[in-house]
């Protein structure tokens, strides 16, 4: 709870007496002033809670990235066993593997454009 939310409570409070002590004398001038007192009290209890509403959401996003990233480094790590144990086991097949993606890459950057220019489109 922040100090917006104790500060609108207690003008409220102040404004609602103020406001009971006005209407039992009839006193119109500082009925108004009282309404307001009570009014500003109300708005400063609704601003702080949405200033504790926010901080809150704040705090909980900060946690949910920690999680993920704790899950991401959890996934990376059992990607990387995974990969260094098939590399282990099977090194003929991964060396295969990765000249079939280098020619594959290979192919695709050394690929004529088909690109016409642009004198062609007159």
């Amino acid at each position: 709870m922040n100090t917006d939310r104790l500060t609108g409570a207690a003008k409220s409070a102040a404004g609602k007496a103020e406001d009971a002590l006005q209407r039992a004398t009839d006193d119109a001038a500082n009925e108004a002033s009282a309404r307001l007192r009570k009014a500003e009290g109300v708005a400063r209890t609704v601003y702080g809670q949405a200033a504790d509403a926010a901080n809150e959401i704040g705090e909980n996003a900060a946690d949910l990235t920690r999680q993920a990233l704790d899950a991401g480094s959890a996934y990376y790590r059992q990607g990387s066993r995974a990969i260094a144990s098939t590399i282990r086991h099977q090194p003929l097949g991964t060396l295969l593997a990765a000249g079939a993606v280098g020619f594959a890459l290979a192919l695709m950057l050394n690929r004529p454009s088909r690109r016409r220019h642009w004198s062609a489109y007159r």
